[in-house]
C-alpha cells in the first residue's frame, strides 16, 4: 500500500516534518510492508518557508534585521531549488511571537524588517518572491517594509515619518523616487486567504489590533491612520486600497504588496501546494494522512488539510485527517474530501500538557501505528479474498 502523509503544522507544537516523520514512524511499526512518502506543507503562514525549501531542494538564509520595535532580530527565509525564487514569512521580521504580550503596541510595532529581507534576498539574485502573510504584530500598511525598499512617506514640512502605525496620519507626500529598478523588477505572489479591507469595521484595527496589544482607543487611532493614509495614496497615486479583497491582512502588508509593488493575492493554500507539487505526487498513492492542530469550521475554508483533500477526492483517493483538537468537526469537514477524521489526544489533559513536542510526537506515532493496523487487516482480507 502507498500511503502519502502530508500533516500541517501543529502551530505552538510540532512543525510539519516533526508531525509527518512521527506518523511514518507508527505506520512502519504497524507493518514494514507499506510504502511511504511524506512531503511538509503548510496553508502560507507559518512553516510556509520550510515546506517550499524541502519540497524544491532549495536552502534556507539568516540574516539580521529590524526588529518589530527596532532592535535586530535573526530572521530565515528560503531560497527555492530554481536559485532564482525566494520564500518569506513576514513573521520572521515582525511577527508576535517577537514580542511578550506587554511589548506588544502596533502605534510602534514597524514591519521595515520584512523590506530589509526582500532587499537582502535581491542582492543573491532572485527574481521572484513569494510572500506569506500573517501571524504580523503590527498595524502600519507596511510602510515600514515599504521604507527599507525606498519608498518615502513625508508630513506636511517634507520629512520623512518614523516607523509604526502612529505615523501613518502623519504622511502627507509619497515620493517613489528612490525606489531602486532592481526592486521594481521583481515579481511577487502572496499568501493570503483572509479578504479584510485595509480599514474600516471589517479593516486590519478593528479585526486584528487587540490581538496585537491595541486598546479600543488604540484600535480607533489605528484605523483613523489606516483611512488617511489610504486617501493620500488615492490622491498622489490613484490607487484605491479599499477596493482590494485582503488589504487590511497583516496589518495592511496585503495593501503595500497589491498596491505598491503590484503584487498578486492568492490563496496560500493553493499556492503551497502547487510548489511542492502535491498533485503530481498523488499519482499511484492509496491513501492519503493529513491534518494540523486544530479541525473545525475553518479547516473547510482554506486550510491545507481541506486543500489536500480536495486534490485527493479528484483522483478518488480516501483521506485520514488526524488532529489534537477535533472538538467543533463537523459534516463540512467531509465535503471538502475528508474521509474520516481522528483526535490524536488519548485521554483528558490540558492543552499545555498535549502541546508538548514530545507528547504530540508521541501521540501522533501511537494513532499511526494504530491507523496502520487497521490498514493491515484490511490488507489481508483483501488477499484472502
Amino acid at each position: 500500500m502507498n500511503i502519502l502523509i502530508a500533516m500541517d503544522s501543529l502551530k505552538g507544537s510540532l512543525s510539519s516534518l516533526e508531525a509527518n516523520k512521527a506518523i511514518k514512524e507508527g505506520l512502519t511499526n504497524a507493518s514494514p510492508e507499506f510504502t511511504v512518502q511524506t512531503v511538509p506543507v503548510a496553508d502560507g503562514g507559518e512553516g510556509t518557508v520550510e515546506a517550499l525549501v524541502y519540497a524544491t531542494n532549495g536552502q534556507f538564509i539568516d540574516t539580521e534585521v529590524t526588529g518589530p520595535l527596532g532592535g535586530h532580530v535573526q530572521a530565515r527565509y528560503g531560497i527555492l531549488g530554481d536559485t532564482k525564487t525566494a520564500v518569506i514569512e513576514v513573521a520572521e521580521a515582525c511577527g508576535l511571537p517577537l514580542l511578550s504580550k506587554d511589548h506588544r503596541n502596533p502605534l510602534l510595532t514597524t514591519t521595515y524588517g520584512v523590506g530589509e529581507m526582500i532587499l537582502d534576498a535581491v542582492n543573491k539574485g532572485c527574481l521572484e518572491f513569494i510572500i506569506g502573510l500573517g501571524g504580523s504584530a503590527t498595524t502600519d500598511a507596511g510602510i515600514g517594509m515599504l521604507q527599507a525598499l525606498g519608498y518615502q512617506f513625508l508630513d506636511e514640512k517634507g520629512i520623512s515619518v518614523g516607523f509604526g502605525g502612529a505615523e501613518l496620519i502623519r504622511i502627507a507626500k509619497v515620493d517613489v523616487r528612490l525606489v531602486p529598478d532592481s526592486v521594481k523588477a521583481v515579481k511577487f505572489r502572496i499568501a493570503c486567504d483572509v479578504n479584510n479591507p485595509l480599514y474600516g469595521l471589517n479593516g486590519a484595527a478593528y479585526i486584528y489590533g487587540p490581538q496585537k496589544g491595541a486598546t479600543p482607543e488604540m484600535v480607533e487611532e489605528l484605523d483613523a491612520g489606516l483611512r488617511h493614509f489610504a486617501g493620500i495614496v488615492l490622491d498622489e497615486l490613484e490607487i484605491d486600497f479599499q477596493r482590494i479583497s485582503g488589504a487590511g491582512a497583516a496589518g495592511g502588508l496585503g495593501a503595500a504588496f497589491a498596491g505598491f509593488l503590484n503584487s498578486q493575492l492568492e490563496s496560500g493554500v493553493e499556492m503551497i501546494l502547487d510548489g511542492t507539487k502535491l498533485e503530481e505526487k498523488l499519482q499511484q498513492v492509496d491513501l492519503v494522512i493529513t491534518g494540523e492542530g486544530k479541525l473545525d469550521g475553518q479547516t473547510s475554508m482554506g486550510k491545507a488539510p481541506s486543500g489536500i483533500a480536495r486534490l485527493s477526492a479528484k483522483l478518488n483517493i480516501p483521506v485520514i485527517a488526524l488532529a489534537g483538537d477535533i472538538s467543533e468537526g463537523n459534516s463540512s469537514l467531509h465535503e471538502t474530501g475528508i474521509t474520516a477524521y481522528f483526535t490524536i489526544v488519548s485521554g483528558p489533559t490540558d492543552l499545555e500538557q498535549a502541546m508538548k513536542p514530545e507528547v504530540a510526537q508521541a501521540n501522533l506515532r501511537r494513532v499511526g501505528e494504530q491507523v496502520g493496523r487497521l490498514l493491515k487487516m484490511g490488507m489481508g482480507k483483501k488477499y484472502r479474498g
